[in-house]
């Protein structure tokens, strides 16, 4: 029985961890939105990249459109934050079929916003990794390997406890 409940509860765990940490970030990036803002800024206007020509013409300068992005990426992040606090709320309330969509989601959220919008097209598409002082491939790349692996743990089979009990403990 103990085995059976094992799974959710750490479902619960990782799901509320990375809520928290979504949160805080957003958090973060709304309560003191000028450091975040510069780093987009830098990484769209790549202005600290090697400056090669071929690659240039894809900067974004104009600080109308760097700011859009940023307060695009502080929605996505803040949904995203909502979903994972819903899902969470879901796992504790042993409603693990909705629990397990509604994390889904918000992790699938993060995997976009972290995969494919700062490792591909702000790592590769505006360069950034070439960028000594506004890289942040890395903490892309943890956030993005975090939501994979509790993504992973969620779809996990499950046992059921009353499908475990009437077989006498046994899946």
């Amino acid at each position: 029985m103990a085995a059976a409940r094992a799974l959710p509860i750490t479902a619960t765990l990782l799901t509320g961890t990375v809520a928290l940490y979504i949160t805080l970030v957003a958090f973060g990036n709304i309560t003191d939105f000028g450091t975040n803002q510069q780093f987009v800024q830098h990484v769209l206007a790549m202005d600290t990249t090697f400056k090669d020509d071929d690659l240039m013409w894809r900067a974004i300068e104009s600080e109308g459109l760097q700011d859009a992005a940023y307060i695009a990426i502080i929605a996505w992040e803040t949904i995203a934050a909502l979903v994972l606090i819903l899902g969470t709320y879901q796992w504790l309330r042993h409603d693990h079929l909705r629990a397990r969509r509604t994390s889904t989601i918000g992790l699938l959220m993060l995997m976009l916003l972290f995969g494919a919008g700062f490792l591909a097209i702000g790592g590769e598409w505006f360069a950034m990794w070439q960028s000594e002082d506004w890289n942040g491939l890395d903490a892309a790349m943890r956030v993005f390997l975090l939501s994979a692996a509790v993504l992973l743990v969620i779809h996990l089979p499950m046992e059921r406890a009353g499908a475990a009990a009437s077989n006498g403990g046994r899946p």
